[in-house]
């Protein structure tokens, strides 16, 4: 399937995050067989006197006291356990062995990771048929897997050539050898032949591990416009948080507006921002700011405190010395004590006191 050529940019990481959850990992099924390969012959190779003392163990006794022994039901059974004993003792090193470096392979590939969403059967993938097709018969990836079974094939066939026609001197003369060193030749050419054979799989396997994480990273592509909408979800639609943010608004103006008449005056611009204070020693030390506001905010204000007697004083440097510095709740700076006391000095409210 050809890639999606709107897709230009990187993955996020969230895109990385889901396909890893889904199973969707970079890894190269070929660096598996020749890491097991390599260490199935690496094992044999340095486990080769244990593996002979084993097998020559079991063989003796098959050709001396075994040769011999009547099998009955008495002795069928502990036969039987002593030959699976035998061969688990032979096995299972070379099988652990295996069994450690797949893992860690797996493991350097792919990191920590379990999940079992790869194995839940997709319906809509068995049942679409003519899409199966078109991969099998269209999809670049049917070519590579040709191409590289082809060039292992080739591998493992050139192996065995070239090393028989250099060991090809060598073969008249063991005629004469013993068997034990017709053996030792047998499995010492077959070593060399197999060491042939990793050289050209282990390029192709490291070719197919660049090519699957390639492969990954271009199938994890994003278009712009999927960017922008994980940004929205990110970070929330712009028209729902300016919604939110002016129903926030709204409502500390409504807050602010119930405010206005406990305060004492409201100090104006004179038209376009108003600031209502209010001073009570056992509230704070010093006057507070109640509500302010600019526009339509500033007219609402003075139209309640006229409705509920509050004094309106105009003084243009207070009000917006007020309305740029102090946030409502907060008590005035220090630096405005005197103006703001001059004018709570003239309210009736101030004057005995």
């Amino acid at each position: 399937m050809a890639q999606d050529p709107s897709k230009t940019e990187k993955a996020t990481p969230k895109r990385r995050n889901k396909a890893r959850k889904e199973g969707q990992v970079p890894k190269g099924e070929e660096i598996q067989k020749v890491v097991g390969l390599v260490t199935g012959l690496l094992a044999i190779r340095f486990l080769i006197g244990y593996l002979y003392e084993r097998i020559a163990k079991i063989f003796y006794w098959a050709f001396t006291e075994g040769i011999s022994l009547e099998i009955t039901r008495d002795n069928a059974y502990p036969l039987f356990a002593w030959c699976v004993k035998q061969i688990a003792v032979i096995v299972l090193p070379i099988m652990f062995l295996l069994a450690f470096f797949s893992f860690l392979t797996m493991r350097l590939q792919v990191g920590k990771l379990w999940t079992t969403k790869p194995l839940q059967p997709k319906f809509s993938k068995i049942f679409n048929i003519i899409s199966g097709l078109k991969k099998i018969l269209i999809s670049p990836e049917v070519f590579v897997r040709l191409a590289k079974s082809v060039f292992q094939a080739s591998a493992v066939a050139m192996a065995p050539y070239i090393v028989l026609q250099q060991e090809y001197g060598k073969l008249l003369p063991m005629f004469y050898a013993t068997p034990a060193n017709i053996a030792a030749y047998i499995l010492s050419t077959g070593y060399k032949m197999v060491c042939y054979a990793l050289v050209p799989m282990l390029l192709i396997a490291i070719a197919d591990l660049v090519y699957k994480f390639y492969k990954y990273e271009e199938g994890l592509k994003m278009t712009k416009d999927e960017i922008k909408d994980e940004r929205k979800q990110a970070e929330g639609d712009p028209k729902v948080k300016q919604k939110q943010q002016q129903k926030a608004m709204e409502f500390m103006a409504q807050r602010m507006m119930q405010d206005v008449p406990r305060a004492d005056v409201v100090v104006t611009n004179p038209t376009h921002i108003a600031v209502a204070l209010r001073y009570n020693a056992l509230e704070a030390p010093a006057p507070l700011i109640l509500a302010k506001g600019a526009g339509p905010i500033a007219e609402k204000i003075k139209e309640i405190a006229r409705e509920n007697l509050i004094p309106i004083q105009e003084n243009k440097p207070l009000a917006q010395a007020l309305y740029k510095q102090v946030e409502i709740g907060d008590m005035i700076p220090e630096e405005l004590f005197q103006a703001v006391a001059s004018i709570l000095a003239k309210l009736d409210k101030f004057k005995k006191k």
